[in-house]
């Protein structure tokens, strides 16, 4: 087994919550986002990130509006709904019980 498709799933499966948590402290575009993200050392692409983006917005956690630019085509910002904020209050309280979890579990003794 390849240690980097187990780190890729690991990716994944946070992904979501790290794109609320971004987008819940003020809205942005999809070039900040996937810059945060890589500064935070989240290896991700824009092939991951648009369609995740738009399951956000499907399931009404997510709106965005059109904003022009001085420096080219208009931007697409994103805010969190408050469906949204509701999601990421509940999954910051699931993310707290695993990392406790984890710790407690691989813990040397």
């Amino acid at each position: 087994m390849k240690i980097e498709n187990t780190i890729a799933q690991m990716r994944k499966g946070i992904l979501e919550f790290c794109v609320l948590s971004l987008i819940s402290g003020k809205d942005l575009y999809t070039s900040e986002i996937l810059e945060t993200l890589k500064k935070g050392k989240m290896l991700v692409v824009e092939g991951t990130v648009y369609p995740l983006l738009t399951r956000l917005k499907n399931a009404n956690l997510l709106q965005y509006r059109w904003e022009e630019s001085t420096s080219g085509p208009p931007r697409k910002y994103y805010s969190i709904t408050p469906d949204g904020e509701e999601f990421l209050s509940e999954l910051k309280n699931v993310w707290k019980e695993l990392n406790s979890a984890v710790k407690i579990i691989t813990s040397k003794k």
